[in-house]
């Protein structure tokens, strides 16, 4: 069996749900979220999520439970239902209430959680003169919020935490976008305040997914600092169109920092030629420890539950696939 603590075999979270799912319905939802584990299982995954199935989208885990968001009837640049800050968040309970518990008893894989990260609600939801005086002051409450989410999962059970800001990227670029009301050094800040754990328990990670896409060139200034600054333990980066932008993320990697592979474009059902993936990877071991990688999909299946990117079979065989490089990576640990 792999290495665990590596989590080789990793995805981003949210998966294809059933048709017809209805997050109104618990008894259903569970049943999916059954399912979905041992889908997961069987696919050698290992780590595995409840897909987000009782969330609208990857950003449902805080803006549908804390206070302080209104939803809008308009839609972001990302195509997402637009949420709007009217006061500071304030938790009435658990992010994603026994989620741990629940997955642990499922099965004996890792459980793995995902929240989008405070930096990214902030930079979104912020809107001057509505409620929160910036967007920093918004940002920071919600650290507060998701760093007490993370301590929980993590008593939990749950080893594997990621955060997702697809904004980042974007902001390590040869010409960077400052995309939302955050700056690049305040976005920093932000997302440094969640990652950061007084003990890290044996095992356990805690891991960023900075964007989608790498640009068309980085700053390498920029992404060091990107990677100094929040001190997670994994970079779950794009590395599925061959690049130079996206070596050049991992290169300006520190040293004790785990990487994953984002290594099939979950976008696109074609699948993608193995040897044309391992010559992609072969290369970074001249510069970069591969027993310090893991490989994943390129993003999430369905970040949007009504808009899922590919359909379940499709979903299924880049999972396969992805497995498959784990296994031409580290097959002797399988």
């Amino acid at each position: 069996m792999a290495d665990t603590f590596n989590y080789r075999i990793d995805h981003h979270g949210s998966l294809v749900r059933p048709a017809g799912l209805a997050t109104d319905d618990p008894e259903a939802v569970d049943t999916a979220v059954g399912e979905a584990v041992v889908l997961q299982r069987r696919l050698r995954s290992t780590v595995v999520t409840d897909g987000d199935f009782p969330r609208e989208d990857f950003r449902g885990a805080v803006l549908g439970t804390v206070s302080g968001f209104r939803r809008t009837d308009g839609t972001g640049p990302d195509g997402l239902v637009r949420w709007v800050a009217e006061s500071l968040p304030k938790a009435g309970g658990p992010l994603l209430p026994d989620y741990g518990t629940r997955l642990t008893g499922l099965t004996v894989i890792a459980p793995k959680a995902t929240l989008p990260s405070p930096a990214y609600l902030a930079a979104t939801t912020f809107e001057a003169g509505l409620g929160p005086a910036s967007a920093r002051e918004l940002g920071e409450a919600l650290a507060e919020i998701v760093a007490a989410e993370i301590a929980l999962l993590v008593s939990q059970g749950v080893r594997l935490i990621q955060l997702t800001n697809p904004l980042l990227l974007d902001q390590v670029a040869a010409d960077p976008v400052t995309t939302g009301a955050l700056s690049f050094e305040d976005a920093l800040a932000v997302d440094a305040a969640a990652v950061r754990l007084d003990e890290r328990p044996e095992g356990v990670r805690i891991g960023m997914a900075p964007g989608w896409a790498a640009p068309a060139a980085v700053d390498r200034a920029r992404a060091e600092r990107l990677y100094t600054a929040v001190p997670a333990d994994r970079w779950v980066l794009p590395f599925d169109q061959g690049t130079e932008a996206e070596v050049e993320l991992v290169r300006a990697l520190p040293e004790e920092r785990d990487f994953c592979l984002g290594v099939v474009d979950a976008t696109r059902p074609e699948p993608e030629d193995i040897d044309t993936v391992m010559s992609r990877i072969d290369p970074l071991d001249a510069f970069k420890d591969l027993e310090s990688a893991a490989v994943s999909p390129s993003r999430g299946f369905a970040d949007d539950a009504s808009r899922p990117l590919l359909s379940a079979e499709d979903q299924r065989r880049k999972l396969v696939l992805v497995e498959t490089i784990a296994r031409y990576c580290w097959g002797n640990e399988f």
